[in-house]
């Protein structure tokens, strides 16, 4: 709705205007974010800032706009629902912080979208589009001085709206299941999960190194049972393992950390026995070797996502939201280099050893681990 128009600019006036500077402007949602943003030439920076204050500060929300992308969202929705990883996500989610605001999808429910009102939208951007919540960031031919005399300039008069601003409800992890079975479909789709940490702890980095050390593995690119990731190494030679993926999900108080698969639905179980068990082995025994070389990959993901003007602002942005400044790499290198063996089985026994996972499982799912025996699964009882 933000690009329907404004008080000053009609639907039409704002397209041609962005088209003819050859510019780029869109927006995005995560569940606890909202970012709009433009990519432009050095010389229309001042124009691309007014365009985003305007359409922040000034959108009409008209009625007759809002009708016209209710099926715009409900066509979002069927896609959203055809992506089975945004669906094990969104169940994954809903179960892990199941009576929480976070358990609740992006897009949210049929319903709602159908009978959302202009006051609605209105009420939304007051209380939430206001001054302390709101960082203005930029990339590639930016003057940072022109840019804060233009944040002055159009943003200037957004109020801190202090008392308007709601408490967030807090967040609550709950070691649980969602089962979605489906024998018609050809491949199980799972996730499990345990309770991660938000965005300011210090265990961050070291979750980030286990996850790097468990890895990553797509049949399709191959690399077979040569590949550094023990897991990784094993599951090559399984022919009906399509995949998996780590995942470390972080929000401002909490977080998700996990691996998400893809198999013939007979090898669910073998493939949680063989997660757990790395799992337990990072708590106890992983090496000064294997961690070394997490941290060498680590530190090459992270520059390489950073490849690029557009990842840079967004790294600031999200940056100065969560921690109120921006981490220079300097500083990011010198944590990782602090991180050893010892930093990381103290952090996987502390978030992973003997704590209830959060399981979704869709498609062909007849054997996955139940519950009881996969949480039985998350120590081991040694002598």
């Amino acid at each position: 709705m933000a690009f329907k128009g404004t008080a000053k600019r009609s639907q039409t006036d704002l397209e041609l205007e962005v088209e003819n500077m050859g510019a780029h402007l869109n927006a995005y949602t995560s569940r606890e974010q909202t970012v709009y943003y433009a990519k432009c030439f050095s010389k229309d920076v001042g124009k691309s800032v007014d365009i985003l204050s305007d359409i922040l500060q000034n959108s009409t929300l008209g009625e007759s706009e809002i009708e016209r992308e209710r099926g715009v969202i409900l066509r979002e929705m069927q896609s959203v629902e055809t992506d089975l990883q945004e669906v094990v996500f969104d169940y994954l989610h809903a179960t892990a912080f199941q009576g929480t605001p976070l358990g609740r999808t992006i897009l949210g429910p049929t319903k709602n979208i159908q009978s959302i009102q202009r006051k609605d939208l209105v009420e939304y951007v007051n209380s939430h589009y206001h001054a302390p919540r709101m960082v203005l960031s930029g990339a590639g031919g930016v003057n940072h001085d022109e840019l804060c005399e233009l944040a002055e300039k159009h943003f200037g008069k957004i109020t801190p709206g202090v008392g308007e601003m709601r408490d967030p409800t807090p967040t609550r992890f709950t070691g649980s299941e969602i089962r979605d079975r489906n024998d018609d479909m050809p491949i199980a789709h799972v996730a499990l999960a345990m309770e991660g940490c938000g965005h300011a702890d210090e265990d961050n980095i070291p979750l980030m190194i286990a996850n790097t050390l468990i890895g990553n593995y797509d049949r399709a690119q191959g690399g077979g049972p040569h590949l550094g990731s023990r897991l990784a190494s094993m599951m090559a030679k399984e022919p009906g393992v399509h995949g998996f993926q780590t995942f470390n999900t972080i929000y401002s108080d909490t977080g998700l950390w996990g691996i998400y698969f893809r198999c013939d639905g007979v090898l669910i179980d073998d493939f949680i026995y063989n997660i757990q068990t790395e799992w337990k082995r990072m708590c106890t025994e992983v090496t000064e070797f294997e961690v070394q070389r997490a941290k060498n990959l680590f530190k090459t993901n992270l520059l390489l996502s950073l490849d690029g003007s557009t990842p840079v602002c967004e790294e600031i942005g999200r940056h100065m939201l969560c921690y109120g400044r921006r981490i220079p790499w300097a500083e990011m290198e010198a944590r990782i280099e602090d991180v050893d063996a010892n930093t990381v089985r103290d952090v996987c026994m502390k978030y992973i050893y003997d704590r209830c996972p959060a399981m979704v499982g869709v498609g062909p799912i007849e054997a996955l681990t139940d519950y009881n025996r996969m949480r039985s699964g998350q120590y081991w009882l040694r002598l």
